[in-house]
Parts: C-alpha cells; structure tokens; sequence
C-alpha cells in the first residue's frame, strides 16, 4: 500500500497558557475549502492524509521550518504557503513531485494537448493499432502536467525542453509521436497502406 502525502494545515486558533485566539480567519477557511475541492479534482486519486490543526496550541511545529503566520501548509514537511489563501497550483504541484517519489506510470498513457497535430497523430496511430491509452490534456488538467514533467526531465536531462506528445506503453517510456510509429511497427502493430497487399495472407493488414 502506498504512503500517503502528508499534509498539515496550522489554522488560526487555539490557546496558549493565558492566551486564547477567538477571531475568526477568513484565509484559513478560504484555504480549507481549497484544499478540500483540490483533493476532490485535480488530485483525485492521490492517496492525501489531512491533518488541521490550531496554530497556537502548535505554534513551536511551524517554526522549525520557518513559518510563524498562519494558515501555514506544510506538504511532507515543506512550508508551500503561509499568511494568505492558498494558491491551489501551488498545492497542486508540491503534492505532485511528492508523489512522483512513491507512483509509477502504469499501463498506456499519453500526455498532449488540444493544438498539437503530433499529438492527434500519436491517438490516430494508438486508436488504428487497437491500443487502448489514457489521454491526459496538459493545458486543462494542471495535474496531470506536474505529474508530466518530472517523469520526462528525468529521463531526457533537466536541460531538455519538455515537449508533448509523451507516451508510455505498458510502464514504458516510449517518447514522442515519431517514437511511437517506430515502436508499434517494431512490435507489428503499426497498419499497412490499403494499397500494399501482404503476400503472405493476400490480404492488407489493420495492425
């Protein structure tokens, strides 16, 4: 079973010794209801473990990181906000290199987006093949896009410009769409043009 991300949220509240915090906070309840909606989305199906505490009756825990204004939001022991609502592209992708750490890809999956004609021939091929895939957008789904990168960057050098399409079959990294053509004719799943016949069945193959 995987571990979940550890995430812990110092509200503004609590008491210490004579001190007692009554107001209400705007950001903390802001930053509950962001991180409450994240989980139900963008990181639907990460394993979270949610922990909302009273900053002043745990005001010393924060401090060791270096954070003393709450809401403070610590994900594995990173300060990711403090003093202010949540950004939720923040959380999502601090949530996502933590669970980059402890997940690999499984099965056929492909990264692109709506306006890359190399991504529509990477589905063509796949669909022609008789492949089933996963197709995550990296415009519209900011997740899968921080799940994306650190995939690649550490495969291809952080250096390498991170383009789409990106492609895993089975686990395995494939590449791009060119990468893709080759690994299916490898594997004779890619389709043979209707005008060249097979002389060994006379008949044209669909992969």
């Amino acid at each position: 079973m995987t571990t979940p991300i550890k995430i812990t949220l110092y509200r503004w509240g609590g008491s210490w010794g004579p001190f007692k915090v009554n107001i209400p906070c705007g950001e903390c309840t802001l930053t509950k209801d962001i991180l409450k909606d994240t989980f139900e989305t963008e990181l639907n199906g990460v394993p979270i473990e949610l922990e909302v505490k009273d900053w002043l009756s745990h005001w010393w825990e924060p401090l060791k990181y270096g954070a003393w204004h709450a809401p403070i939001l610590v994900v594995e022991g990173k300060v990711i906000s403090q003093g202010e609502a949540l950004n939720r592209g923040v959380l999502v992708q601090s949530v996502i290199q933590e669970w980059v750490k402890r997940d690999t890809l499984k099965g056929n999956i492909v990264y692109g987006k709506a306006t890359c004609p190399f991504c529509v021939k990477a589905k063509q091929l796949l669909e022609e093949a008789g492949v089933e895939y996963r197709y995550h957008d990296v415009v519209k789904d900011s997740a899968a896009l921080y799940r994306m990168i650190p995939e690649v960057k550490a495969i291809i050098g952080e250096k390498t410009p991170v383009t789409v399409p990106q492609i895993w079959l089975d686990g395995q990294y494939i590449g791009g769409a060119d990468n893709l053509e080759a690994w299916l004719k490898q594997h004779n799943l890619s389709n043979i043009p209707d005008n060249v016949v097979s002389m060994e069945n006379n008949q044209s193959s669909v992969g």
